[in-house]
């Protein structure tokens, strides 16, 4: 199945990244706003919230994705770290995983794609799999509607993949709020996430 790289990806997407057994990321399509290449969105106390990364836009031409760059003028990494911190402070395994996930918030990145693989490669490691991925070696419009998954990518769009349900923090004042970014329901969940996603 092919993907797009997703900063910490929401659950429906990495779901399906984890039940497939040659998943691929889609590194030579154009930029696109509006999907959670820079969006991670999360559940704070006053409900969804989405942190979203700055991007240096260029003038003209479309960019390529792996040609995109953070905009790190900004206290973004700081400001996203201190919003997981009170969102999930009194979440049952936030301290366990905190000092795995403060490093990528404390050393600037440059291009997002590597900010994205290692948000990937952390839920990841936070998961405790070893999942084998690909990535593209050129740009292919369309693939078959059974492997191409690109498109949980966007944010704006409904899927009808089924979501999981486990207990949030602030689910008591708000509801159940459906496809958050996996940090939720590792927060949440903790070692419990594995068997949840598969």
């Amino acid at each position: 199945m092919v993907f797009q790289p997703t900063y910490f990806s929401p659950i429906v997407q990495f779901r399906q990244f984890l039940n497939d057994s040659n998943p691929v990321f889609e590194v030579y399509d154009n930029y696109q706003k509006q999907t959670y290449r820079t969006r991670c969105t999360i559940y704070g106390a006053n409900g969804k919230l989405s942190l979203n990364i700055p991007i240096k836009h260029t003038d003209g031409m479309h960019q390529l994705t792996r040609d995109t760059k953070i905009e790190n003028a900004f206290t973004w990494q700081k400001n996203h770290f201190k919003s997981l911190e009170n969102a999930y402070r009194s979440s049952p395994y936030f301290e366990f995983y905190e000092d795995d996930l403060r490093p990528l918030y404390e050393t600037p990145v440059t291009y997002l794609l590597d900010f994205l693989f290692k948000t990937q490669d952390l839920s990841l490691e936070m998961l405790q799999m070893v999942v084998n991925y690909g990535k593209t070696t050129a740009y292919k419009k369309s693939y078959p509607s059974t492997t191409d998954y690109r498109f949980l990518a966007n944010a704006k769009l409904k899927n009808n993949l089924p979501d999981l349900r486990y207990t949030q923090v602030f689910q008591d004042k708000h509801g159940f709020i459906p496809n958050l970014s996996i940090l939720d329901l590792i927060f949440n969940e903790g070692p419990n996430a594995i068997s949840l996603l598969q």
